[in-house]
């Protein structure tokens, strides 16, 4: 695929709980170098140290999801207050492998209601489902007005995107919604089959790298 086409789709994610001003600063050089589409931080990095050309994202009951509604909500307001463009929201697992799909509709209807102007993503923590919960989580997601579904933490010990979940997502959101594949995607060939696969945006920590192999 071609690099442009490919970096105009890309979150360039910094998430480590030791990051520093100083690795955010570096995270706005290098995302407006490249070209990506965002960056994507923490919530205590918001407000950015500076400026930025590129669209903000932060994430929001990250990385376990097991915060109360409530909480999430909270963190979303004040996200949306401070002035974010999207959210990155962390469903709660253990809810769906319950199969309380309710609930999971409830808490995404909170942040929504909480942060109406901003996009919201709906991260389900896929490689821990089944395929029947993914397509119920994608489907909880829909119902409450999520802008786009989203693979993985990167933080889960069950692992990150796979083009079969990329695609069942896909599937089942249609192609009104967005899905964002994200979770060790390190390379260009990977990352061409997860878009090949219907990902419409990637969150990457390693763009160039990316970027280098495709």
């Amino acid at each position: 695929m071609n690099p442009q086409d490919v970096v105009a789709m890309v979150d360039h994610t910094l998430l480590a709980p030791e990051a520093t001003r100083d690795d955010v600063l570096a995270l706005l050089d290098d995302a407006e170098a490249l070209g990506t589409f965002s960056v994507c931080v923490s919530p205590s990095q918001i407000p950015l140290p500076r400026e930025t050309t590129v669209k903000v994202a932060a994430v929001c009951g990250f990385p376990s999801g097991a915060h109360s509604a409530t909480v999430k909500a909270a963190e979303a307001k004040e996200l949306a207050e401070a002035g974010v463009d999207e959210i990155d929201m962390v469903i709660n697992v253990g809810k769906a492998k319950e199969g309380d799909f309710d609930y999971i509709q409830h808490e995404i209807q909170a942040v929504r209601d909480a942060a109406p102007n901003v996009l919201l993503k709906v991260i389900i923590e896929s490689a821990a489902l089944t395929d029947d919960e993914i397509v119920a989580a994608c489907r909880a997601s829909v119902a409450a007005k999520a802008d786009y579904v989203k693979t993985s933490t990167g933080y889960h010990k069950a692992g990150g995107a796979s083009v079969a979940a990329v695609k069942l997502m896909r599937e089942t959101v249609g192609p009104e919604v967005g899905v964002k594949a994200s979770g060790g995607i390190r390379d260009g060939k990977f990352a061409t089959e997860l878009i090949e696969a219907g990902a419409s945006r990637l969150g990457l920590s390693g763009t160039q790298k990316v970027l280098d192999t495709l």
